[in-house]
């Protein structure tokens, strides 16, 4: 049997495809229900990202308030001023060791050296008071110099002050000290810059000399901020009794508070050594500073109690035949209380 031929076999039909409907050009531009929604959607999710985001901005705002406020309460409760009775009886109880740390200076030789350095009225002078008045003046000397005359300008910057360092069983109290030339002659100008940089290099090896010399070196310097220095300056130009301790020099020092700060930075940097570091005292409240500076003070010298067991007082001598003259030959200062 024979095949029919390809040719005569029939094609098959072709399908029509049909015309996009208006649905799929819509879903193609975007604009049918479903891809509006879709964008909504989207538009929904950043809108609620974003509020995410700016609320845990606002918690992490309000963290930081919260803990910049904790911060300042800790502050204020740290700088709270010392109870007046706390003050007195911790201060009596120093000052008795105190006497017994001169005794142990007399007795060993010891030659110690105390700085105390700092801005204007940050209370050196009220913490070195407090040290020296119940020490006998021939032991425990303050050393305050003034301005140096044209012979002490002409040698050899540290040599006023070697002059006034202790012998063997002395305390020397140095209210301001050498390191005047890393402050005010700096800031004020009173030195050239050559001087200057001299002085940093030199201070840390003198001060190094002085301890193999058998000096016990101590450096202090009380911190007191801008507010509590305003205040201190204020109380002593409307106190006539603290005026004196104001002078032309602190009222411009106070006017260059941003240069004596950078100062004392680059002091610190020369010459806080591991031999002769600076101890700071935080010196906002007067009270708890000289507390504070006393209490280290007597932590750097180990001594032992050597207070003279108790004297018993003899008795008067008794009359001996000798008039006294009459007391009206006398001259008495006048008595008007």
């Amino acid at each position: 049997m024979s095949q029919p031929l390809l040719s005569q076999q029939r094609p098959m039909p072709k399908k029509k495809s049909s015309p996009p409907t208006t649905t799929a050009v819509a879903e193609a531009n975007g604009s049918v229900p479903g891809a509006v929604s879709k964008q909504a959607d989207s538009k929904k999710e950043a809108q609620k990202k974003e509020a995410r985001k700016k609320e845990s901005q606002k918690k992490e705002s309000q963290k930081k308030e919260s803990q910049k406020k904790e911060s300042k309460k800790k502050k204020t409760d740290k700088l709270k001023k010392l109870d007046k009775k706390v003050y007195e009886k911790e201060l009596r109880r120093l000052q008795i060791e105190l006497v017994k740390l001169q005794y142990w200076v007399k007795a060993k030789g010891l030659k110690v050296v105390v700085l105390f350095e700092g801005r204007d009225a940050a209370g050196k002078g009220g913490t070195i008071k407090r040290i020296s008045e119940c020490l006998n003046p021939r032991i425990c000397r303050v050393v305050a110099l003034g301005t140096p005359t044209e012979k002490e300008k002409s040698q050899w910057y540290f040599q006023r002050y070697v002059a006034q360092l202790p012998s063997a069983g002395e305390i020397a109290l140095f209210d301001r000290s050498w390191y005047n030339r890393a402050g005010v002659e700096r800031v004020m100008g009173f030195c050239t810059h050559q001087e200057y940089v001299d002085f940093l290099r030199s201070c840390p090896e003198f001060e190094h000399m002085l301890q193999r010399a058998g000096i016990i070196l101590i450096k202090y310097w009380f911190s007191v901020s801008d507010e509590e220095q305003e205040k201190r300056f204020q109380d002593r130009l409307n106190n006539p009794i603290k005026r004196w301790k104001l002078s032309p020099m602190d009222l411009e020092a106070r006017a260059r508070w941003v240069e004596y700060s950078k100062a004392k930075d680059d002091m610190f940097a020369a010459t806080d050594t591991t031999r002769s570091p600076w101890h700071v005292v935080a010196a906002d409240d007067k009270k708890r500073a000289r507390i504070s500076c006393i209490r280290h003070l007597l932590s750097q010298i180990e001594y032992e109690d050597l207070t003279p067991s108790s004297l018993k007082l003899p008795k008067r001598q008794k009359n001996m035949d000798y008039e006294r003259p009459p007391m009206e030959t006398q001259n008495f200062i006048p008595d008007d209380f």
